[in-house]
């Protein structure tokens, strides 16, 4: 089974412009002078920070949805347990700093007269360990949701239901004091990451950057997978399951490796987010934030991987411009902009506009084909 050429001309399109970004934004806000037009402001940058991670997570989603044919409606809860994994190492950083000064315990656990740090806080004031659980625990809650799910055949919307269910149960849980992790505050107040102040605006400078370099990253692997013959496996999962199925291949294995790869680049998310906005908390698991980024995914291009990128960043943006002028009008014009893409780019943005292009070449193409030339009859 032949394999596309790895660094395309899309591939090449997107890396450039993230590299970019990262060069670009880094310049605009530390050598443009204040109060001219180039300046990019302080707190310009983790927002931007903030939509970049959002990328990654629709990312994630496409490989799965675009690829595989897995709607998930409840990756939200990898998105957030990957940010509560960075949000618990960065309140082991506190220590005697908070408003209690205990030197173990965070200051939500003094509140309400907690005695020791629960067993699975241990562990979470060393980098390298937060760093595992990052990719460790969404994984492993993709792996055993999955294994399940896959073995007992569940797909369509019934598979999309229960992922939704998922999550909602998941934001339940962690909205109780009880679970050790904060309760409805969620965990805040975080002073520094390896030993540099978070509101830094150096810090979040480097945060940014990093950001950019995990979508890049993401965006490779998730191109080397749906390029090579596994990809290729994933693709026809996605449009005839049972053939595919008939013609041997373990289909719940290959779902299980993607849904789990997923899951851990959404958690890579997460982990970003969480230090550059300076708060987690259960709300990250609501199934209404696990169905914005399905819409991010179709606004942009499902199945392309460019898309969902393009697709967070403009949605996002316009969220945050609605949300301020228009706050009251923000939910309308979110379901407006779906309705009006299912309708008119079913492919998205993004197939919408290879598709204008590919009709313009072929315009062009057969304009420049040389006309049969007809003698006159004698």
């Amino acid at each position: 089974m032949r394999t596309q050429s790895f660094f395309d001309r899309q591939t090449t399109l997107v890396l450039s412009l993230l590299a970019a970004v990262a060069i670009l934004v880094p310049s605009m806000n530390g050598l443009a002078a204040p109060g001219s037009a180039l300046h990019l402001s302080d707190h310009l940058v983790p927002l931007l920070g903030k939509y970049v991670c959002f990328a990654l997570l629709a990312l994630s989603v496409d490989l799965i949805w675009g690829f595989c044919g897995i709607l998930s409606l409840g990756h939200g809860a990898f998105f957030a347990l990957g940010g509560y994994a960075m949000g618990m190492h960065l309140m082991r950083q506190i220590g005697p700093r908070g408003v209690y000064g205990d030197p173990i315990l965070p200051d939500f656990m003094v509140f309400l007269n907690w005695k020791e740090l629960p067993w699975f806080w241990h562990g979470f004031d060393s980098f390298p360990f937060a760093v595992l659980m990052v990719l460790l625990v969404p994984g492993a809650l993709a792996f055993v949701f999955g294994w399940f799910a896959f073995r007992s055949r569940v797909t369509g919307v019934y598979l999309s239901i229960i992922t939704q269910a998922m999550t909602f149960a998941l934001m339940l849980a962690f909205f109780r004091n009880d679970m050790g992790l904060g309760g409805n505050n969620g965990l805040t107040d975080f002073k520094e990451i390896l030993g540099f102040t978070v509101q830094a605006g150096s810090t979040r400078i480097v945060l940014f950057v990093l950001s950019v370099l995990a979508l890049a990253g993401g965006y490779l692997l998730c191109r080397w997978v749906v390029g090579s013959t596994f990809g290729k496996v994933l693709v026809a999962v996605r449009d005839a399951e049972s053939r595919t199925r008939f013609l041997g291949y373990r289909v719940e294995h290959y779902k299980l490796v993607v849904f789990t790869l997923s899951a851990m680049l959404a958690g890579i998310a997460g982990a970003l987010y969480v230090p550059q906005v300076g708060i987690i908390n259960p709300s990250e698991f609501a199934p209404a934030g696990s169905i914005e980024v399905v819409i991010w995914v179709a606004v942009g291009g499902r199945g392309t991987l460019a898309g969902p990128i393009l697709g967070a960043l403009l949605v996002n943006a316009g969220k945050t411009w609605f949300t301020a002028a228009l706050p009251e009008f923000w939910l309308f014009a979110l379901g407006g902009l779906f309705v009006f893409v299912t309708i008119f780019m079913p492919r998205g943005i993004l197939g919408a506009v290879g598709d204008l292009w590919e009709r313009s070449s072929q315009r062009f193409r057969s304009g420049r084909q040389p006309q049969p030339v007809t003698h006159a009859a004698e």
